[in-house]
């Protein structure tokens, strides 16, 4: 029994430690970054590629690379909820929670424009969130099969299986705490 009760706690304890808030690799604590954030480089090549890289170790799918526009933009990803510690959008539990509860999707768009005085480069992070607006009752769930509300001699052959019509999504505003996570990431992968 106490081995059982140790056992729950320490993974529950791992699990807090995964869902930490600021997702830092680094075990140090998370200071605001500004954004955009200055990167004292004149290679741009590089702060593209770091900026790319940042975003698959979040686990975000490139959409769109605009080299010209400098520009990096996303596919929406759903939000990660509590029992995906090993994703890493869903910044803090209470993200963690809503997406959990709720269906969200973030989108994320990099910018890297030229320092007005030749220092480097302006990196900014912007996360949109986006919560889901089913149009009606979804029809997929396993009691609709099971308890069927249509006559059981109509036999269709042809069924149609899920949402009748596609979603919608109802910006909910930025994710400051995923940016923040970013713009953090970022900072330590420019300083090395």
């Amino acid at each position: 029994m106490v081995a059982i009760r140790s056992l729950t706690i320490g993974v529950f304890c791992c699990l807090l430690g995964c869902l930490h808030p600021g997702g830092s690799q680094f075990g140090t604590a998370q200071v605001p970054v500004t954004n955009p954030l200055l990167v004292a480089s004149q290679n741009e090549e590089l702060v593209w590629e770091r900026a790319v890289d940042v975003l698959h170790d979040f686990q975000f799918e490139i959409a769109r690379e605009n080299r010209l526009g400098r520009v990096i933009e996303t596919v929406p990803k759903v939000g990660s909820g509590l029992t995906e510690p090993w994703q890493h959008d869903s910044v803090g539990f209470d993200n963690r929670l809503e997406s959990s509860l709720q269906s969200i999707r973030r989108i994320v768009l990099i910018s890297l424009q030229p320092d007005d005085r030749g220092q480097g480069y302006l990196v900014s992070v912007e996360a949109q969130k986006e919560v889901e607006d089913l149009p009606g009752i979804a029809g997929n769930s396993p009691g609709a099969a099971t308890f069927s509300e249509s006559t059981p001699l109509i036999r269709d052959l042809n069924p149609v299986v899920g949402q009748s019509s596609p979603s919608r999504w109802i910006p909910l505003g930025r994710d400051l705490a995923l940016e923040q996570a970013m713009l953090n990431r970022l900072r330590a992968v420019y300083s090395w």
